[in-house]
């Protein structure tokens, strides 16, 4: 018996083939759901698939470079010190990097040497040598403790550079608050290796007589490749003063979005600006750190002794993100999205064979009419039983 079902198992396996039978269906339900589905899968491969996604289309992305420049110079008086600072002095690193920091308020510590003098109020506090242990550290603390308790500060003695540096008062408003009027010129250039195109954001009529006397706007002029940090700060949607005061982090990303079906001249950079660090509303004051700020020191020798001033710099730092895509038509793609979407349409079908087969009243009567079984009768076979059935009619 079992090998008897193999044998039928195989042999229909081998011997037996299905093809589609076509019924028409005569039924307004069934066919306004098919047609609107039919209709769903057009809108979406021409809306969705051809003309958002630009399925005919391929794509690539840069390889991108970005060079940067400040110009400006800053003027302050502290307590009748005068000092102005230009590009080597407020900007960090100097390279002209994609990503660095301009420098808008600063505590400085000037003539700082190696020794030993007291910690500030509140890094460690004493009462006797016995609360400050020899050698020992605090994470906030400026250097090593000698063990000793100063009664003028009743603070601990630590081995450290001094006098230590106080920060507990940050200058408000900023010390450089003429950094609003800083510019920076950005230079950028992305190659489509796919394609084999380049651009650089200097683009046609961007020229040197053009640079001289541009400035930025987003609406009047959108290619200008010069942008003055005060309104970077104010089109990412911060108070330049607030985030002068403490620091903050800046993105400019350049938008390379270009369609190579077109002329090359029309692949044209877009400026954006987002604050990468910090609340535009200015709710986020009671957090426990806000900002951006890091030290700087500079070192010197004064009568054979090494010296230093210490910088404790607040600042804005700028990031340059370049994005890039580009499309271009390409048949191959093409063909995978029209594809796609031919076999897609099938889901109309099975949609309304359900409701045909398992929904409607009349289900037993389209199955008998959709699906239908013949046997493995040969021609002569089929023959002598056409002549047997015109014998018994005799």
């Amino acid at each position: 018996m079992m090998k008897s079902q193999i044998t039928n198992a195989i042999s229909d396996f081998f011997f037996e083939y299905e093809t589609p039978r076509q019924v028409l269906v005569r039924n307004r339900r069934v066919g306004v759901v098919c047609r609107l589905i039919q209709l769903g899968v057009l809108g979406y491969i021409i809306g969705w698939v051809f003309i958002y996604e630009k399925g005919y289309q391929s794509t690539d992305t840069a390889v991108s470079s970005v060079f940067s420049k400040m110009k400006g110079v800053g003027y302050t008086n502290v307590n009748g010190s005068e000092r102005v600072w230009d590009v080597a002095d407020y900007v960090f690193p100097s390279q002209g990097d994609s990503s660095f920091v301009i420098m808008t308020n600063y505590i400085i510590t000037e003539g700082q040497t190696m020794g030993t003098c007291p910690e500030l109020p509140g890094k460690h506090n004493c009462i006797s040598n016995t609360d400050c242990e020899g050698g020992g550290y605090k994470r906030t603390g400026h250097g090593e403790m000698t063990g000793f308790c100063v009664n003028s500060t009743k603070t601990c003695e630590v081995f450290a550079w001094c006098p230590v540096e106080n920060d507990l008062h940050i200058p408000d408003p900023a010390m450089l608050m003429s950094a609003e009027n800083f510019t920076l010129f950005i230079k950028n250039s992305v190659t489509f290796p796919l394609f084999g195109v380049t651009r650089s954001n200097l683009v046609e009529g961007v020229d040197a007589s053009y640079i001289s006397k541009c400035l930025f706007e987003p609406d009047a002029a959108p290619l200008c490749p010069i942008f003055k940090l005060g309104d970077i700060i104010k089109l990412s949607g911060f108070n330049f003063e607030t985030i002068a005061r403490v620091g903050g982090a800046i993105g400019i990303v350049i938008d390379w979005t270009c369609n190579l079906d077109v002329d090359v001249k029309h692949c044209k950079p877009n400026y954006n600006f987002h604050g990468l660090y910090g609340n535009p509303a200015e709710t986020d004051r009671a957090r426990a750190s806000v900002g951006y700020n890091f030290r700087y020191a500079k070192h010197y020798m004064e009568d054979k002794i090494q010296k230093r001033t210490l910088l404790k710099v607040f600042g804005i730092r700028l990031d340059i993100i370049v994005h890039s895509v580009a499309r271009k038509f390409d048949i191959i793609p093409t063909l995978t999205a029209i594809g796609s979407g031919v076999g897609i349409f099938g889901v109309a079908t099975v949609v309304c064979d359900l409701v045909l087969l398992h929904l409607l009243p009349k289900r037993d009567y389209y199955k008998s009419m959709k699906f239908k079984s013949t046997g493995t009768h040969t021609q002569e076979q089929t023959s002598e039983v056409d002549l047997e059935t015109e014998a018994c009619k005799k």
